[in-house]
């Protein structure tokens, strides 16, 4: 007589999509559902809610608009330099850091992983003050000799840019290097000792060890770094306002001004979202393809 009722692997099964089915729901109605309608409205045009299907006329838009070209060039400007020199003092800081004969190191890791925790708009604001024609960097360079008079580091399109780029390294440089130091926190410390007994210099140790062992890591961070920077929005909108002259602006700001600053062309501003994502998918593919080429 065989039993009633479901057998193990039944009820195993049966658990773990009772799990699972609350999250697909919350993913589905706030996640794909959203994108799926945001694709659809991009593929229309016209002011407010009065839209018309235009098939991939927002498309060609986007790539005919002098603001937005301006606003992809900037991210790029500032993926290319923010990204890599980000990511290389964070991995050094955390190389230093995960010394265990190294003293205060709880007081050091927290203290480059504090500005991490500040908030946005607060550090945004901060990092203006600093660099105002009134503000702390003039008053020290003016002192030093360096400038014979104040300097208008937010009113030049280069230096806006530089600007940028000093805040989010500032603020972000900490995050990455946890990353990283927990990837060192499984590398065995014996194997940094074995290659000092061979005779291997720092520099040899951190490129023929630390750096091949936490190549995951690296990829992640990269990936991660990358998809941030392509949608960066408060640091131009807070910082810089975009200017002078959407010298600086970002794609997301640009999208936030079309969206909800004058009459409203929800159709744009999702064409240029996707190609936002498009660009994130097309780097982050790239970027995984090169990362396994090189264990290869």
């Amino acid at each position: 007589m065989k039993k009633k009722g479901l057998s193990m692997k039944q009820k195993q099964s049966t658990a773990g999509w009772m799990f699972l089915v609350p999250a697909i729901i919350l993913i589905c109605c706030f996640s794909l559902y959203p994108a799926l309608s945001a694709f659809i409205t991009s593929l229309k045009t016209g002011t407010g809610t009065n839209l018309t299907f235009t098939g991939l006329t927002n498309y060609i838009r986007a790539f005919q608009d002098d603001v937005f070209v301006q606003s992809l060039k900037n991210c790029f400007f500032y993926l290319i330099i923010q990204v890599p020199v980000m990511l290389v003092m964070a991995l050094i800081l955390a190389t230093l850091l995960n010394n265990p004969k190294l003293k205060f190191r709880g007081f050091f890791r927290t203290a480059i992983f504090l500005p991490c925790a500040t908030s946005l708009v607060a550090y945004a604001i901060i990092f203006r003050s600093l660099f105002a024609t009134d503000g702390f960097i003039n008053s020290v360079l003016l002192k030093m000799g360096i400038l014979s008079e104040a300097y208008n580091f937010l009113g030049n399109p280069l230096s806006a840019k530089i600007v940028i780029i000093i805040a989010l390294v500032w603020r972000w440089t900490g995050y990455n290097m946890v990353f990283y130091l927990a990837g060192l926190q499984n590398i065995d410390y014996s194997v940094y000792e074995a290659a000092k007994i061979d005779g291997a210099s720092p520099i040899q140790t951190f490129f023929r060890i630390t750096v091949p062992l936490l190549k995951p890591t690296i990829l992640m961070t990269a990936i991660m770094s990358t998809n941030g920077t392509l949608q960066l929005f408060d640091e131009s909108m807070n910082l810089t306002n975009g200017g002078p002259g959407n010298a600086s602006i970002t794609m997301s700001h640009y999208i936030y001004n079309m969206a909800f600053k004058g009459v409203p062309n929800f159709g744009y501003t999702s064409a240029m979202s996707f190609i936002i994502l498009i660009l994130v998918a097309i780097l982050a593919f790239v970027q995984k393809k090169v990362g396994e080429d090189n264990d290869q």
